[in-house]
């Protein structure tokens, strides 16, 4: 006698779905958004604990303008002023980006 094995069967009202605990909730708009807060606020928090414990006055010379800044601040704000630069660069490349898909979309004149 061959014993071949059976394949496994099914319950009679078909497969068993999982059970509730193991599905994922879904992600919402308004959870990314509570996560982004949290994360600006533990970074801000972080940023005024650096100002605060880098108080030493520094003296800074830019462009002929000279004055003591606190140190904290003065890396906050060339850290800033990086950030901006950063952000004029990129959006100038998005526009550039959008323009050449814009002309490229276009048909021909005359076509």
């Amino acid at each position: 006698m061959n014993a071949e094995p059976l394949p496994p069967s099914e319950p009679v009202g078909g497969p068993v779905p999982p059970p509730a605990a193991a599905k994922r909730p879904a992600v919402t708009r308004a959870g990314m958004i509570w996560v982004a807060t949290v994360a600006a606020l533990v970074l801000l928090i972080l940023l005024i604990a650096f100002i605060v414990q880098n108080q030493d006055d520094v003296r800074v010379r830019f462009f002929g303008l000279d004055g003591t800044i606190s140190l904290g601040m003065a890396l906050f704000i060339a850290a800033v002023s990086g950030g901006v630069l950063v952000a004029v660069a990129g959006a100038v490349r998005i526009i550039q980006l959008r323009s050449r898909s814009r002309h490229a979309q276009m048909p021909p004149p005359g076509a």
